[in-house]
């Protein structure tokens, strides 16, 4: 197993994209209290732990976030998710609200894609043409939310063509129980579940 994680998230052709991992929605200014809470608990700590792994790899790092403007021109408006986070203040364009959470940063090197709609940061956006310019051919996903986010962003990411590896520990939802239940019996499917741990142990470290 380890072998093959290694060959899978070669640091050659591999990209860690944080999903939504910033201050408006599991940070210090968060929208969603419960999410940041279970957030809090392991995925950002774990996320932070890839991303500082990731960089020093030469892993690319991309983070994928979501603002929506004052006034929510060209943001979804056909859904209830949407329609409950329009009652929200809203995470504007170039505000705090959009910066990722300071435990995992956002270095010169990274790249920061922001997003005003969709459900996930690869669909209408950037992001597959980056990555394929990039010559990346996986995706490591972290962040949230397992409830619809990463789920979204797994699916758009098979599609495309590209494997998918998630830690399993490094993402999260709620409740708890029911994010680890669509880990297992839907998300575990279509990629491959691992943990940080597994991870850290077949990037390559900087010599000392």
């Amino acid at each position: 197993m380890a072998d093959r994680l290694a060959a899978l998230c070669d640091p050659a052709h591999t990209a860690l994209c944080t999903q939504e991992c910033q201050r408006g929605v599991i940070g210090d200014r968060a929208r969603l209290p419960e999410l940041a809470e279970a957030a809090s608990l392991a995925a950002i700590p774990n996320a932070a732990r890839l991303a500082a792994a990731a960089r020093a790899a030469g892993v690319q790092v991309v983070h994928g976030n979501a603002a929506r403007r004052a006034d929510s021109k060209g943001s979804n408006h056909n859904a209830r998710l949407f329609a409950a986070m329009g009652r929200l203040d809203p995470l504007l364009p170039g505000s705090s609200d959009v910066e990722v959470v300071p435990e995992i940063g956002c270095e010169p090197e990274d790249i920061l894609t922001v997003r005003l709609h969709g459900l996930s940061p690869m669909h209408g956006t950037e992001l597959d043409a980056i990555l394929r310019n990039l010559g990346v051919t996986t995706i490591v996903v972290v962040g949230v939310s397992v409830n619809v986010a990463v789920t979204n962003f797994a699916f758009d990411a098979v599609n495309l063509g590209y494997q998918v590896v998630i830690p399993r520990d490094a993402v999260c939802g709620v409740p708890v129980e029911y994010a680890d239940a669509v880990i297992d019996n839907t998300l575990a499917l279509v990629a491959t579940v691992t943990t940080t741990d597994d991870l850290l142990a077949v990037w390559p470290r900087p010599a000392l």
